[in-house]
């Protein structure tokens, strides 16, 4: 039986940072305001579309799987805002690392990563491909109307990815499972596509609409539902699990999910006060950060769940493979930035609070 093992692994967050006391000279709030409610510190704001996000953390990813891009079977691009609708980024990515493959996008918000690796699992385990690249990204900042502090203060931008090999050895994703909850689908969205009219100027006005209690509770629910099943699928029981990476949205929604699942919340991998929500990235990004850490060992079991707008929900069983360092590394970076995060959004906020005025 072939089994989907993690081989290469990398990230890419923008140099520019936005922090809790940058974003109180624009609006009323504080750090004493956001952190306590959401774990959050700072948050990175891209100076580039989300495709060269993912096109850094792709090539970081095979230098540490020690693979040429040429040696892909198939590339799968996680996220919610691409540079284009048409083409899809995924072909951005396959051309800056010299693939010859299929390459798509797919759009499953905050739980897009698990769902892409997902796939990758499947296609690995019918024997379609042996090689392929996952990648989680995103560019929230674009969606952001800075003017809203529920919405504002959470979320940035970056990119994580992974090189996922066929293997004969049990390691690996050992199971998963993927849910929808379409009665949940208006507590989280924005009204970005062709359902605006492209004649009106009020239709640019989108922006990310958040119901935060409703979310958190369905939250909650969904990752606990699913991490509860995948484990009794596999047959692991939750007390051998060594870590377990969330979906990073909240501090207070990881806290009370290891609570609910009765998991030693010490086993729970944390890293939002430096990133905020990244959606689809959230997760390769914690990945790349636990293993920066040494946290993550060989034959460890890895719990990851994850929750977003649709309302999506996955949950992923992972046994580590035997190697936690890379291969090779990447030299790989961004265009040079200029702007502090501040700077970057400047212009979007001179926006928002110009149209709130009239």
């Amino acid at each position: 039986m072939q089994y989907a093992t993690i081989t290469g692994w990398g990230k890419c967050v923008p140099p520019a940072i936005l922090t809790n006391d940058d974003l109180s000279t624009f609006m009323e709030t504080s750090d004493e305001w956001i952190k306590p409610r959401t774990g959050i510190s700072q948050r990175h704001i891209s100076h580039v579309n989300t495709s060269e996000l993912a096109s850094v953390a792709a090539k970081r990813a095979l230098a540490a799987a020690g693979i040429e891009g040429s040696e892909l079977d198939m590339i799968i691009l996680a996220t919610a805002t691409p540079d284009t609708l048409i083409p899809n980024i995924a072909s951005t990515v396959q051309a800056n690392v010299g693939a010859n493959c299929a390459a798509f996008d797919i759009n499953a918000a905050c739980s897009g990563f698990l769902y892409a690796l997902s796939l990758a699992t499947g296609q690995i385990k019918s024997g379609a491909a042996r090689k392929v690249l996952v990648i989680g990204a995103e560019r929230l900042s674009f969606f952001i109307d800075w003017s809203r502090r529920e919405t504002a203060v959470l979320f940035g931008d970056g990119a994580g990815a992974v090189v996922v090999e066929a293997t004969d050895e049990k390691e690996g994703v050992l199971g998963y499972e993927l849910n929808n909850d379409p009665e949940g689908r208006e507590i989280l969205k924005t009204s970005f596509g062709t359902s605006m009219d492209r004649y009106a100027a009020e239709s640019l006005d989108f922006y990310i609409q958040f119901d935060g209690r409703e979310i958190f509770k369905r939250a909650i629910h969904g990752m606990a539902t699913l991490s509860a099943k995948v484990l009794d699928n596999c047959g692991i029981d939750k007390d051998q699990i060594d870590l377990v990476v969330p979906h990073q949205a909240n501090e207070r929604i990881i806290d009370t999910l290891v609570h609910k699942m009765k998991i030693d919340p010490a086993k729970a991998f944390v890293n939002i006060a430096n990133y905020g929500n990244t959606s689809a990235a959230t997760i390769p990004i914690a990945l790349c950060d636990a293993l920066e850490k040494d946290l993550i060992k060989p034959g460890q079991y890895i719990l990851s769940c994850a929750f977003g707008a649709g309302l999506t929900s996955a949950a992923m069983l992972l046994k580590w493979g035997a190697r936690i360092t890379p291969k090779s590394t990447s030299n790989a970076e961004l265009p040079p930035c200029e702007e502090t995060g501040l700077q970057l959004t400047k212009r979007a906020v001179d926006y928002f609070y110009r149209n709130q005025a009239k």
